[in-house]
This record gives structure tokens, sequence and C-alpha cells, in this order.
């Protein structure tokens, strides 16, 4: 009896060991794949992952590395919209490359080796978190966010644990991020889109050919709808000239790697613009000058065939010489699309910029119509070109600081 009664107690004694690591153990996170999305034309880029990145997932046991180039291959640059929308990831802590480890770790740009470790092999506390260091080199610091509240920056050496233990204690109180991200960015972006834009349609370059053109059809005496008809094969042909221009601008902006750097360096082209801009208001056409000399004979030769693709390929030439104009607004405005946008966004953008570049050309055709009109706007473009040019260069010199304090 007393036998049996010994032989349960050390059978439970077994049952309650063999429970109790059950009951403390906590759950390991275990990581098999990395799905990496950068640019293979950034040099820079291509060295991290290959030196530094790639070695530390290993050493971490993660040997399923997937490679995705997001500007060669249009299908991988959709797929990483479709994840940064898919997990809410605003355009700010978007990096120029990604890397999404399953389903709990993302990590933009150049994220330092012991972040990485830290949250592939300890035993942290955290559901999902994103780790974002966007600098080349001489890195200062980096952003965490746990899909709650706002990123919060550390001293590139902090541990990444001091953000997670942070998270936890104040989870409870953060906000959840907003439910369509792109609003936020619309609501600031949109209106610096369509006032650059249409400033940029204002430019003494583009207007000087279009009055001279129905200029030049109200001699060949055509109807008005014909003069429409025209007007508007050649506003389409700059359209496209300054589209394709911004889609290179972008593609540049990109091969980089380092968008907000050219976005800052652009930001500050437009400043030297505008002063130039001002500078031709005292000193008109001395020196440097974004009054490039249209050759009037030149068009004059094509205009006499009077078809439609002479009439188009006059534009698009109209279209590509105006761009020294005023060319610093677009690519200042392309430059902050670039940090704040990702590319299809951007390319919405991009757009309707240019639908609002061609907005002022659109409506003055329509008034160039009438014949007194046409020279009244005649003279006064004549008479007024350098204080068009003084206007131009503050608010390029303002749009400049704007974009400026947006990006810091």
């Amino acid at each position: 009896m007393l036998r049996n009664k010994f032989a349960h107690l050390v059978l439970l004694l077994f049952v309650v060991v063999g429970m109790l690591p059950l009951g403390v153990a906590h759950k390991e996170k275990t990581h098999d794949t990395a799905v990496v999305y950068y640019n293979e034309a950034c040099t820079m880029c291509a060295m991290y992952v290959k030196d530094e990145l790639i070695p530390t997932l290993n050493e971490a046991g993660i040997t399923n590395i997937i490679k995705k180039d997001y500007v060669n291959e249009k299908q991988n640059r959709v797929e990483l919209n479709e994840l940064n929308e898919q997990n809410g990831i605003p355009p700010v802590l978007q990096g120029h490359f990604a890397v999404f480890i399953d389903d709990e770790i993302i990590l933009g740009g150049h994220v330092p080796k012991h972040i990485i470790m830290d949250l592939l092999t300890k035993d942290l506390d955290y559901e999902k978190i994103l780790v974002l260091q966007d600098e080349m080199d001489k890195a200062q610091s980096y952003i965490a966010w746990g899909f709650k509240g706002e990123g919060e920056k550390y001293s590139i050496d902090e541990p990444i644990s001091t953000y997670i233990d942070w998270f936890n204690e104040n989870k409870e109180t953060l906000t959840e991020p907003p439910a369509n991200e792109s609003e936020w960015s619309f609501n600031k972006l949109f209106p610096l889109v369509a006032i650059g834009g249409f400033l940029d349609g204002l430019n003494p370059c583009a207007f000087g050919v279009l009055i001279f053109f129905v200029a030049f059809l109200f001699t060949l005496r055509r109807a008005v709808k014909h003069i429409l008809l025209v007007g508007f094969v050649y506003i389409l042909a700059i359209y496209v000239a300054y589209l394709l221009i911004g889609l290179g601008i972008i593609r540049a902006f990109i091969f980089t790697g380092q968008e907000h750097l050219m976005a800052t360096i652009s930001a500050w082209l437009l400043i030297v613009l505008g002063l130039i801009n001002i500078k031709d208001y005292f000193w008109y056409e001395k020196g440097i000058t974004l009054s490039p000399k249209i050759k009037m004979d030149f068009y004059k030769k094509y205009l006499h065939r009077l078809t439609m693709p002479s009439v188009f390929l006059v534009g698009f030439l109209v279209g590509l010489c105006t761009f020294p104009c005023s060319g610093g607004i677009y690519v200042a405005i392309i430059g902050l699309l670039s940090v704040k946008t990702t590319y299809l966004h951007g390319l919405y953008y991009l757009l309707f910029y240019n639908v609002m570049f061609v907005l002022p050309l659109i409506i003055t055709l329509f008034f160039l119509t009438n014949r007194r009109m046409l020279g009244k706007i005649s003279r006064w473009e004549s008479s007024n070109k350098k204080m068009i040019k003084l206007v131009m260069g503050i608010i390029m010199i303002l749009l400049g600081i704007a974009i400026l304090l947006y990006l810091i």
C-alpha cells in the first residue's frame, strides 16, 4: 500500500516537473525568409546587400534570401507598393530599399548589423516592427516604429530593445495609424504640386511661341475651330515633352539611391534659379539667364506645312526648349515626390503636375482666338517680361524654402 502511494507520488512529481517548462517557457521567434527589394543600379546599396545584409541574415540563421530589383522590374515595383500599402507604411517611413522578413520585421535602408541581430536572435517582446535608416554612410540615427503612434528616433548605437521596452509600456496610449496615409500626404503635397505646376506653366518661352503660333494661323485666315484644334495639338505635344523629361528625372533620382539628398539639392537649385530670374529683372538677359533664344524662323518652316505631325513636332521642341526657363520648379517638385511618395503615387502627381503646367496655355489659347485680345496679350507679354521674371524669381525662392522645410 505504501509502495503504491510512493509510486503514485513519484509519478505525480514527474508529471508536474514535466509540465513546468510548458508553463514558463517563452516561445522563441524563428525566421525563415527575407525578401530584399533594392535598386541594382545603386552601387552603395548593392555593396551593403552583398557585404553586410546577407552575411548578417545568414549569421542569424536566415538562408532563404530573395533579391528583387524594383527599378528595372516593373512587377517588383508593384509588389513593393502593394506591401507598403498592405502594411500601412507611410511614405516618410519607406526607405530607398526594403527588407521584409516573414511578416514581423521590415527593414528600410542601411540598418546596422547590431539592430538586425538583436531583432533576429534575442528574445525581444514585439509582434511587428519597422526599422528605418536611410542614410548611405556616416549615419547618426535610426527610426523605429511598432505600427502604432509615430516612429521614434534614436542614436545609431542605441539598442532596439530601448524602443521595444518603451513601446510596450506606452502602446495602450498610442493611436492607430491613419486608415489612409496617402490622404495625409495628399493634403500636403497636392497644393505644392498644383501651385508649382501652374507657376511653371507661366513662363514667357511657351507663351511667346503660342502667341506667334496663333498670330501665324490668323494670317492664313483659318477658322477659329481649326485654330483651337491645332492649338490643342501644339499644347498636347508640350505636355508629352515635359512629361517625358519628368519621367527621366524620376529615373535619375531612383538610380542614385539617395532621393533625400537629391531632393535637397533640387530645392537649393530652385532657389539659385530664382535668384537668376531676379537678376534678369535688373539686367535682362545679361550674363547667366534662363531665357533660351527660340528661333521663330526654324518653327515657321514646319508651321507652313500646317499638318498635325508638324504642329506636334513644333510643340514637342518648344516643350524641350522651355525646360531651362523654369525647370527648376519641376526638378524640385519631383525631388519632393521621390522622398514623400511611392513610385506609383509619384507618377500620378507627375501627370497632374503637367496638366497644371499646360493649363495657362489652354486658358490663353481661348483668349487668343480673339484678334483684339491677341494684340493686347502680345503687347502685355512684351512689356512685362522683366516683371514676370521678378515675380517668378521670388516665387521660386519661396517655393524652394518651403520644400526644404518640408523635407526636414
